[in-house]
């Protein structure tokens, strides 16, 4: 057979595989489970992506399936051996601040913008198209390729767990929801709250009371915006000045206004992925740290001094207790991703910990309790996602990397990550792009976006991908 020019594969298919993309970015595919029915579990916006993709494949002739209205596959070839490649279509919240509409999918400067460009849209539509290249070209198979869809990626993964409960485990495969050039090892996820003791309230005449205080939307995002409410006494009137001065020292946007009575601070900080909290400012933690310095009720002090000696200017657990790294995944890292309070019922820290591979979760879950009671804090919910990781031996990764060095002419390093991705879903998976080496990682964050060189050579690797993985030897 005579070798496949890949990319020129890709440039035949440019416009479609455009404006199929922009199709999907424009679906603001949010989990909201207050709209949930029978028929879309995670809201309509959400079914409709997954709609989406399934009528993608019966379009290009995929034998298609939707599993419970919360996945489904297109397939293509024949035999018994089955290949697996996954991405989701569900995306976090837009947040604010964006240049343009969030789900537009706008193109300039040779970039699409959208939440969702990069993770983890443009990226699944990077592997349909390779799919599609290789069904196209009626290229000879001996396994099966089946692009596997969730819908519940971004939240508890409830998409992959009933879409194996019913349907077959790919012997190997990847997820294209990550970086370049392959991810071996993927820390464990923690998820977790700390929730406030509910001491007496406190009946004294402090100076100011904290009555509410909101930050964050999902464990796995770095909050970047928050907001206090706040009920001054009469006589400290330099407050204003302080948060001000508070603003101005750190360099951060803000502002502070009066509403029924009631004073109300807001802060803006930078959002990211919340296995990256350094990446970000986190709006939340920054507010306490000022918050922290006023004469505030006992309640609402202890909220704030729980804020600051756990986690703020602390990524890595220290203060928890927890810290800890291994040469095969690096540090634990930190996320305080939801900050609730308000003044009758206490407050509460929803966290995501991701921890290395070698880690004692057990342990380390002991010791976050026992912290957490110095503070008068206990442990609520806590859900945990294994450490994921493949030899470096394996078939599978072999094959990756013989691809992606001819692609590239790059050497195709080996890497661990801190997010999680499908890969860990699979008996034998990995995490494959497509954000490639030195583009800086703007998932999670405003104008996200995938240069579009990137979409059309992961669409060449992919297509080569799963031709090495799936052709007859």
């Amino acid at each position: 057979m005579a070798k496949i020019d890949w990319k020129a594969e890709v440039e035949k298919r440019k416009d479609t595989i455009l404006a199929d993309l922009q199709g999907l970015l424009q679906i603001p595919s949010v989990l909201d489970e207050a709209k949930a029915t029978a028929e879309a579990p995670f809201g309509a916006e959400v079914k409709r992506a997954l709609d989406y993709m399934l009528e993608l494949g019966q379009r290009d002739g995929f034998a298609t399936k939707n599993t419970g209205h919360v996945a489904g596959h297109l397939e293509t070839g024949k035999g018994k051996g089955l290949i697996g490649v996954l991405g989701h279509v569900d995306v976090v919240p837009a947040g604010d601040g964006w240049s343009d509409d969030p789900f537009s999918g706008v193109v300039k400067d040779d970039r699409i913008y959208a939440r969702g460009a990069i993770d983890d849209k443009g990226p699944t539509i990077a592997a349909y198209y390779g799919m599609k290249i290789v069904k196209e070209l009626g290229l000879p198979l001996e396994k099966r390729v089946r692009l596997i869809i969730g819908t519940n990626e971004e939240s508890d993964w409830r998409c992959v767990d009933h879409y194996f409960k019913e349907e077959e485990m790919p012997e190997m495969g990847f997820a294209p929801d990550a970086d370049f050039p392959i991810i071996i090892a993927e820390k464990g996820i923690a998820d977790f709250d700390l929730v406030q003791d509910l001491m007496d309230k406190d009946e004294n005449s402090a100076p100011i009371t904290l009555l509410s205080f909101v930050s964050g939307l999902r464990y796995n995002m770095v909050p970047d915006h928050a907001k206090a409410i706040l009920d001054i006494k009469d006589g400290n009137t330099d407050i204003i000045q302080l948060f001000e001065d508070f603003l101005d020292t750190q360099e951060l946007n803000g502002k502070y206004y009066v509403e029924s009575g009631y004073s109300i601070m807001e802060l803006h900080g930078i959002s990211a992925h919340g296995s990256e909290p350094d990446k970000g400012k986190n709006a939340g933690l920054l507010l306490a740290n000022f918050l922290s310095t006023l004469p505030l009720d006992a309640r609402g002090n202890e909220y704030m001094k729980a804020a600051v000696e756990f986690f703020f200017g602390d990524s890595r657990g220290r203060a928890l207790g927890v810290a800890y790294q291994d040469e095969i995944s690096g540090e634990l890292t930190i996320n305080v991703g939801k900050m609730v309070y308000n003044e009758h019922e206490g407050g509460k820290f929803g966290i995501t910990m991701r921890y290395p591979v070698t880690f004692d979760q057990e342990e380390g879950k002991k010791t976050i309790q026992r912290k957490g009671k110095e503070l008068h804090f206990q442990l609520g919910q806590y859900t945990n996602s294994d450490p994921h990781h493949v030899p470096e031996d394996s078939p599978l990764i072999q094959t990756l990397q013989a691809v992606y060095e001819e692609q590239t002419g790059q050497n195709a390093e080996l890497l661990a990550i801190g997010g999680g991705t499908y890969a860990r879903s699979l008996d034998s998976g990995v995490a494959f792009g497509a954000l490639f080496p030195g583009r800086p990682d703007v998932a999670h964050q405003k104008d996200e976006y995938m240069e579009l060189a990137d979409l059309w050579q992961a669409t060449a690797i992919y297509a080569q991908a799963i031709y090495e993985l799936a052709r007859e030897k």
